[in-house]
């Protein structure tokens, strides 16, 4: 989004049954790996960015991984209002029969990290890629380089694989906080049997 928060925070209000895990990776070291194994394909994110798109339904649909529709993802019923907040985050909204497609970007992939003078990993690439699967999207299609060309598979299944050997995954217990650097780090959420109540604060 073409704003981005600098620090957020997380409270464990109710602990997960099982699982429910969030892991964190340094962004600087996904970078290196990714320049080192895949050059070009890093130099193209550089250059174009990424797409990305998600159709959602009016309401919410539980079954979906994406899970909101545009109602509760904009906080409003009236389309008006909902393509005014969608175009400060950077959307593009497409009114569909039976609900919207949202189009955002293209946008950076990759940062720079002044404070600590490097290159970040910044994306959702791969979350986009291996997660957003529902009747309503294509994963495929979910996210692209930023001039509409397919990712391909084999490297960004290759890049989950470097996320996953790098990653430390912080379990949660009841009245846990956590402060995350958003440019130092990488986060995500793993899957979990409910309960689970984490509480997110996003800060600039």
């Amino acid at each position: 989004v073409p704003e981005f928060p600098s620090k957020l925070f997380f409270f464990c209000e109710v602990e997960p049954g099982s699982g429910g895990e969030t892991p964190i990776v340094l962004s600087h070291i996904v970078y290196e790996k990714m320049k080192e194994k895949y050059p070009e394909f890093v130099d193209r994110l550089e250059a174009h960015g990424l797409l990305y798109t998600r159709v959602l339904g009016e309401d919410d649909d539980p079954s979906s991984p994406i899970g909101r529709g545009w109602k509760s993802t904009f906080l409003t019923s009236n389309k008006a209002v909902a393509e005014e907040r969608a175009a400060k985050l950077g959307m593009k909204l497409e009114w569909l029969s039976d609900g919207v497609k949202t189009v955002m970007g293209p946008i950076p992939a990759i940062k720079y990290d002044k404070s600590r003078q490097r290159k970040i990993w910044f994306n959702s690439m791969v979350a986009a890629y291996t997660g957003w699967e529902d009747s309503r999207n294509d994963p495929v299609k979910a996210v692209t380089f930023g001039d509409g060309q397919p990712l391909p598979a084999d490297i960004i299944y290759d890049c989950l694989k470097i996320l996953e050997d790098e990653c430390v995954p912080i379990p949660w217990k009841k009245g846990d906080v956590m402060l995350i650097d958003n440019l130092a780090t990488l986060h995500s959420r793993r899957s979990f049997d409910p309960p689970r109540r984490v509480l997110a604060s996003l800060c600039k």
